[in-house]
């Protein structure tokens, strides 16, 4: 089952992506920044990839990923200013999100205050909920998509650039190709195996509450 969804996941990005270009990008980026689970860390890479084929310029591949993250981010601002704290915890669980991640992003957005949306869009997890309190909080659209852009275009350039770098590598040094190969299959298992446990324990933590 889990290898199912895997294999899904996999070809839609990819399929998005190459098939929609710098908009696929976009599209993919604004679902992870509505907190839709769809990882930058899988969308990016990938189109850093087919900037090194030549299908992509990495600075528009990375300015692309940042509009949309704009774009979805406007989600969960309106969910956060129209609805608030019950309405996420009412219907993120469908999409695996519950009160520790709304928790996290609300206190960091406290501490920060407006400036937090900048800083969150570096960091793995609060990047993809901090729109939610600055809805609550009802910030400035201006700053708020300003500081979200400035925030999310240096985050999408360092994963393209991750995955730009190593499809250079991929087809210009054998040894890579070579050790991959060898590696196929535990890399295979270990993937499935993180992608079961998050899923279990996200479900075992939404249940728990």
């Amino acid at each position: 089952m889990v290898e199912k969804i895997l294999g899904i996941l996999a070809t839609f990005t990819i399929w998005v992506i190459s098939s929609g270009g710098y908009l696929g990008i976009a599209v993919l980026m604004a679902i992870e920044s509505a907190c839709i689970p769809l990882p930058s860390e899988i969308i990016m890479p990938f189109a850093g990839y087919l900037v090194s084929t030549g299908r992509f310029d990495l600075y528009l591949a990375a300015t692309a990923g940042a509009i949309g993250c704009n774009l979805g981010s406007i989600v969960a601002y309106e969910v956060g200013k129209h609805g608030g704290r019950p309405l996420a915890l009412r219907w993120g669980k469908y999409v695996l999100i519950g009160p520790g991640e709304i928790d996290a992003a609300d206190r960091f957005f406290a501490r920060y205050g407006s400036i937090a949306v900048l800083i969150g869009r570096l960091l793995p997890v609060i990047r993809s909920f901090i729109a939610f309190p600055a809805g609550v909080a009802r910030m400035k659209l201006v700053p708020f998509h300003v500081y979200t852009f400035i925030g999310s275009w240096p985050w999408c350039f360092g994963l393209a650039w991750v995955g730009m770098t190593l499809g250079e590598k991929w087809d210009s040094d054998p040894r890579m190709k070579a050790a991959f190969h060898s590696a196929d299959a535990l890399i295979g298992v270990v993937l499935v195996g993180l992608v079961a446990f998050y899923i279990w324990h996200r479900v075992r933590g939404l249940k728990q509450r």
